[in-house]
């Protein structure tokens, strides 16, 4: 369905996609990830043809939409466009989002652009925010919209560029639904996203892109269990681990509490299990080494097992043994030895390790 062949864009002073190779059949369902500014957002405004390669080619069933005679406005038709800013018309009701497009360009009738607008809203379940403005919805019903706007243009292929980074952690959920649902239904998609359990879950392949290439393309089970590349490695080993150091007393801990959020977000944790490594994190922290006072850096490595569904937190901290379990009778020992499955303690080379499994 897209056959993309030698793929280059640079601006002047960086080069995003340098040879970008890709055979896309129907039905193929592909995240896109990688780490930022490798050109994962630039890939799909060039297939769509909002930003122009510099050089290659890109064919949308056999038509090469790089050709200056290549009719844009009707490739363009087959594909739809979901962008993480959501880009609804404020001035419109939510049905007349929808309705503007497919009687602009595809010739439809008010009354059918209405009638198939209805039945995009009540599929992704909006149906009665049909007379609503978009600033009466919430971020993830405005995504949700502007994923029913794509549709109402009746694509072949549709493009998401990070389409839940703009959002509350609790309305990622209700846009991954959807776009799990097209995928049920054979939908053709791109999908740009951090959200790696989605991409694990709903794509039958998975694009790792770096140094402005596709550095390495396969399955889910391949990508995240069994990556064959060097960088593709050490990026999936960072997803899976968060690691904090802390070095000084007035820390920003507002800043990590939220980083810990997040991250358990994208490792689909419970938010009860979000709430106990946050509870962990602070009477660790907080209330036992940072209020000794004495410990200078603090290291804090999070690993989470998919497999096994655990969470391991291992704090180390340099000086001399300190055992901060000691007191059994502290609230804020307590409050581990209730939260914690297991709990080991030992000190080597003069380095403190607390290991606790949640």
């Amino acid at each position: 369905m897209i056959t993309i062949r030698g793929l280059k864009k640079e601006y002047p002073n960086i080069t995003p996609l340098r040879n970008v190779n890709a055979e896309i059949s129907k039905g193929d369902v592909i995240s896109v990830i990688g780490p930022s500014g490798t050109g994962k957002s630039t890939l799909l405004r060039c297939i769509n043809r909002l930003e122009t390669p510099t050089s290659g080619d890109i064919l949308i069933d056999g038509e090469n939409v790089c050709d200056k005679k290549a009719d844009l406005s009707r490739l363009r038709r087959k594909m739809g466009m979901v962008f993480q800013s959501f880009n609804l018309f404020g001035h419109m009701s939510i049905i007349e989002n929808l309705m503007c497009a497919p009687m602009d360009l595809l010739g439809k009738s008010k009354t059918q652009a209405y009638e198939r607008g209805m039945e995009l809203l009540q599929t992704v379940g909006l149906a009665a925010k049909a007379d609503s403005f978009p600033d009466e919805l919430s971020g993830g019903q405005k995504q949700r919209v502007a994923i029913a706007r794509a549709l109402a243009m009746e694509p072949e292929i549709l493009l998401f560029d990070e389409p839940t980074s703009a959002l509350d952690p609790t309305m990622v959920g209700e846009v991954l639904s959807v776009i799990k649902r097209l995928a049920d239904d054979g939908m053709t998609m791109l999908i740009v996203t951090h959200e790696m359990n989605f991409a694990k879950n709903v794509s039958n392949r998975v694009f790792y892109m770096d140094e402005g290439i596709i550095y390495e393309d396969g399955t889910p089970q391949q990508i995240f269990e069994n990556p064959q590349n060097e960088k593709t490695r050490i990026f999936i080993k960072q997803l899976k681990v968060l690691s904090e150091i802390i070095n000084q007393k007035n820390f920003d801990f507002p800043a990590i509490n939220s980083r810990l959020e997040v991250f358990g977000r994208r490792q689909m944790m419970s938010q009860k299990q979000i709430y106990r490594m946050q509870l962990v994190f602070e009477e660790v922290v907080l209330q036992k080494l940072i209020h000794k006072g004495s410990i200078g850096e603090i290291r804090m490595d999070i690993e989470h097992s998919e497999r096994e569904g655990s969470v391991n937190m291992i704090f180390e901290y340099n000086g001399e043994k300190y055992d901060l379990l000691g007191d059994e009778e502290e609230l804020a020992v307590i409050t581990l030895k209730g939260i914690a499955e297991s709990i080991e303690y030992k000190y080597e080379g003069k380095k403190n390790h607390l290991i606790l499994s949640i």
